[in-house]
């Protein structure tokens, strides 16, 4: 038996599935808009997001201010602005992290002696029972609030369910043909699994690192709010939130504008991995692997 030089993933349309569902296209809008601002946001905002001008606080929206102003007088658009770059950092760092633990937990549980992979499952069941924001707030106690805590935590708490979620597909993946094939070829385990095992179990893993980001995003804000998550200094939806919530009551568009921010995003990401989840669902035509 030939060994399989390179393994091909054809996707059977899953793109065009995800966009033709409402939920999915709402999804990868979002995530679209987000990316864009935190780009923008990079080169311009239209007021310096740090400046204060207490003569110019609680201007309702207008032409000047789109969004309005603070109780410190910030532009709120410029401040929301520069916050989509601390949103995009903490969702995509903590998916990274996220990935690796999840894919050593998976891998260990699925590739190794029987011990092993008792020792790794009950590991995983200690794990996840501790919230997320309760292992942030350990951290943070012990190393100070920082975005590094946030993703931290997040990618840790997030990656340990990753991995107990994909564990059955890369053993189910490990027993296939090509997999055994590429063992007698003299494959090491590690090239093994990023060559063979990892590409075809990459659809679950992408569905469940864009429900990660989500709980990231959410996770950040309510951080922030707590006092555990970006410094002062830093732009953060969760930290406006924070600041502007004790003028609900006189001010309540101020209030608005971050909530409805993290509302949006956090639907958006959930949303996304439910369209990807659903055009890389079996009975719609899943990717169907073959060997060349």
């Amino acid at each position: 038996m030939s060994t399989p030089s390179v393994d091909l993933v054809r996707r059977r349309g899953w793109a065009r599935s995800l966009l033709s569902r409402p939920t999915g296209l709402f999804g990868l809008v979002t995530t679209a808009v987000l990316l864009a601002c935190a780009i923008v946001s990079l080169f311009w905002t239209p007021y310096d997001p740090i400046l204060t001008d207490v003569a110019n606080k609680w201007q309702p929206p207008s032409a000047a201010h789109l969004l309005g102003t603070d109780n410190i007088g910030r532009d709120i658009f410029s401040v929301l602005l520069a916050g989509s770059r601390v949103t995009v950092q903490v969702a995509v760092g903590s998916a990274v992290v996220a990935a690796i633990v999840g894919v050593v937990f998976a891998a260990l549980g699925a590739l190794t002696t029987r011990w092993v992979r008792e020792i790794v499952a009950v590991l995983i069941d200690i794990l996840i029972a501790f919230p997320t924001l309760l292992i942030a707030m350990m951290l943070a106690s012990a190393f100070g609030g920082s975005l590094a805590v946030v993703i931290v935590a997040v990618g840790i708490s997030f990656g340990v369910n990753v991995g107990r979620v994909t564990r059955p597909e890369i053993r189910r993946v490990s027993r296939s043909e090509f997999v055994t094939a590429g063992i007698a070829a003299g494959l090491g385990p590690v090239r093994n699994l990023a060559r063979h095992v990892l590409p075809n179990v990459a659809p679950v893993f992408i569905v469940q690192l864009s429900w990660c980001m989500a709980v990231a995003v959410l996770a950040e804000a309510g951080l922030s709010y707590l006092g555990y998550g970006a410094p002062v200094s830093t732009p953060s939806w969760g930290r406006v939130l924070a600041e502007l919530q004790t003028y609900i009551g006189i001010h309540p568009w101020s209030v608005l504008w971050p909530g409805l921010a993290i509302t949006f995003t956090v639907l958006g990401f959930n949303l996304l991995g439910d369209g990807l989840r659903d055009a890389t669902d079996p009975r719609l035509g899943r990717p169907e692997v073959i060997t060349a």
